[in-house]
């Protein structure tokens, strides 16, 4: 079986397979849908945001709400669910600003997932942004597992 891909812009690719049936070797045509970034808000009122930059670049930080154990080797990062690990590059910081992270595994090196501190100017308040991809079908589901894990931090910090 042979795989040739042609990717007609970072929407989609085309993917056009080789597939036996009957012997013969018939060419078929596949839509695969790249990842779309999406970008979440949270509140996290008058929590100190150099208290809040801990719990988001820190091994220690990290195990408090985003992973059952994370294990750090400079700008690598390996973070266990289930015992299970995952490994992701620190591709980009900012001391107290923001976290960029890329999931080694992961084929698009666009891809990331990051975490921003900001303040809101009108409330004073600590905000933080969360900037990930998702293929359409992921999205919601994505979406709801940050939400859930957003919400153990802000349960940690007392926000909730």
């Amino acid at each position: 079986m042979k795989n040739y891909f042609y990717i007609s812009n970072r929407k989609f690719a085309i993917v056009i397979k080789e597939v036996a049936f009957d012997s013969l070797l018939i060419p078929c045509i596949m839509t695969v849908m790249s990842k779309e970034k999406f970008v979440l808000e949270y509140d996290f009122k008058k929590i100190s945001p150099t208290i809040l930059w801990e719990f988001l670049n820190t091994p220690q930080g990290l195990e408090e709400w985003f992973a059952d154990k994370v294990e750090c080797n400079e700008k690598e990062f390996t973070f266990y669910w289930n015992k299970t690990p995952q490994m992701a590059q620190m591709v980009n910081s900012r001391i107290g600003v923001f976290v960029r992270f890329h999931w080694t595994d992961e084929g698009n090196d666009r891809t990331f997932f990051e975490m921003r501190i900001t303040t809101s100017e009108l409330t004073g308040a600590t905000m933080l942004s969360v900037t990930d991809f998702a293929s359409s079908d992921e999205k919601e589901e994505l979406q709801e597992l940050w939400d859930n894990e957003i919400e153990r931090l802000q349960r940690r910090l007392g926000v909730l």
